[in-house]
């Protein structure tokens, strides 16, 4: 079983690898094998097809996501020492998986299927309750006033910050990287927004 889960992890490392580098669309599985130096049969055995490893890449990266703020959210002394923290998390994965937030406009069905779609939902509801629950523990320590709709306050926040998100790549070019200035503009929208929506929230 260890050995299976070894080999799980091998194959997703190697396909988060291709995916980076030359998005989910023009990464084929035969490719995957070839970089790995693993049979078609053995890929094939972990993961049926590419949907089901594209799923599995996204677990990986999601868990590892949720792991890192998790661990981060005992490191801040207050809400916005938190949120800026996360801002910082977050823009760290954008630029390591930005590619995969490409593939989301293209055709590929691997893309495309109820379990993604279902996973993605619910990483999203997870995310919505971990900021509830800071908010929530702000709340409880006198940071910030009390707030009638922890939900709603959780998702306003989240859709602001990826919406400063997805103008930076508006306004540069959808099919290559922004450049550094424009991610340093994201960057430090957000951290602006951050400190207004505390002054906000303040008492």
């Amino acid at each position: 079983m260890v050995e299976t889960d070894k080999k799980r992890e091998l194959i997703i490392d190697g396909a988060i690898k291709r995916f980076i580098h030359f998005g989910i669309n023009k990464t084929t599985m035969n490719e995957i094998a070839e970089d790995l130096s693993v049979s078609k049969p053995s890929l094939y055995y972990y993961f049926p097809d590419k949907s089901s490893l594209v799923l599995g890449v996204m677990e990986k990266i999601f868990s590892d996501y949720f792991e890192i703020l998790t661990k981060d959210q005992t490191q801040a002394e207050n809400l916005e020492g938190t949120l800026l923290n996360i801002i910082e998390i977050r823009y760290r994965f954008f630029l390591r998986y930005y590619m995969l937030h490409l593939a989301s406009a293209t055709p590929d069905p691997s893309l495309s299927s109820v379990e993604l779609k279902t996973y993605i939902m619910k990483m999203k509801g997870k995310e919505h309750l971990f900021f509830q629950g800071l908010f929530e523990t702000a709340v409880k320590n006198n940071e910030i006033s009390p707030i009638d709709d922890y939900p709603k306050m959780a998702d306003l926040y989240i859709s602001s910050l990826s919406g400063l998100t997805s103008l930076c790549i508006t306004h540069g070019n959808k099919e290559l990287f922004p450049d550094k200035k424009e991610l340093k503009i994201m960057k430090e929208k957000q951290i602006s927004l951050s400190s207004i929506f505390i002054q906000g929230l303040k008492k």
